[in-house]
């Protein structure tokens, strides 16, 4: 249990939806790496990447759990995590999108991780001392996953003629799916403006100077095109979180109240 806060309708309505962009984005990216376990190109980064996704669950868990505690309406982490429909979710674009070979889900991996790093290294500075607790304890986990995805950008980027051409594509691919990560919306200005949550201008400019310092070392170039996918954060996905979540809530919507 948490020892909450309380907040103005206005602040507590924004906060609750922020609780669900981390939880979600957590949650769902940890369900697509755990498409891997059983598939991974060599024993040590299959369990490598189950333990990413087992990381992932926990942190969404904790978010899920404070996100219902500060709504007050008696929901439970999950209720949230498996009885919401696909509009209801609030998680980036970027952690839904397939995981295509290897090369995909480590440039995938990476992309996210960058930013998740700068963002949870902000809020555990945030007023709020739940988000502040939660923060710093999912850094410690985020912390490696970022060296994780960056050796394995730098050593496919930098090594054969095929995983170069193969993590450059999926690059490509996935590019578009990061502006939404750091373009700020009505929901961080006013938590921004509570003391609750950074600015994510600042988390942009950490985030461009990372992912730009590992790609010059994978000889890896950053698309050209300035277009972006918007949307995950408000509810609006790709056809590809209808069928994470058909297999993800099957257990829970076919034998309701189950429980871990």
């Amino acid at each position: 249990m948490f020892d909450t806060k309380t907040y103005s309708s206005e602040v507590n309505q924004a906060l609750c939806d922020y609780l669900l962009r981390l939880a979600d984005s957590s949650l769902i990216l940890g369900h697509r790496l755990s498409e891997w376990c059983g598939h991974g190109p060599i024993l040590e980064q299959d369990i490598a990447m189950s333990n990413l996704a087992l990381d992932l669950i926990g942190q969404a868990r904790n978010w899920y759990q404070l996100a219902a505690q500060q709504a007050g309406l008696g929901q439970t982490e999950d209720d949230l995590a498996y009885l919401r429909d696909a509009p209801q979710y609030r998680n980036v674009l970027l952690v839904e999108q397939p995981n295509g070979d290897f090369g995909q889900t480590v440039v995938r991996q990476f992309l996210f991780d960058a930013y998740h790093y700068y963002l949870l290294q902000e809020l555990g500075q945030s007023a709020d001392e739940n988000i502040a607790a939660i923060a710093q304890k999912s850094l410690k986990e985020v912390t490696y996953h970022l060296k994780w995805s960056s050796e394995w950008v730098i050593r496919l980027g930098d090594g054969t003629e095929e995983s170069q051409r193969r993590v450059q594509t999926a690059l490509n691919n996935l590019w578009e799916f990061t502006g939404e990560l750091t373009k700020p919306d009505q929901t961080d200005e006013i938590l921004h403006a509570a003391g609750l949550v950074p600015d994510l201008r600042k988390i942009q400019a950490d985030w461009q100077n990372r992912v730009q310092s590992v790609l010059n070392e994978a000889t890896l170039q950053i698309p050209t095109r300035a277009w972006m996918q918007k949307g995950g954060k408000e509810g609006i996905h790709t056809e590809h979180l209808g069928y994470i979540l058909t297999e993800m809530q099957f257990l829970q919507r076919a034998y309701p109240h189950c429980e871990w």
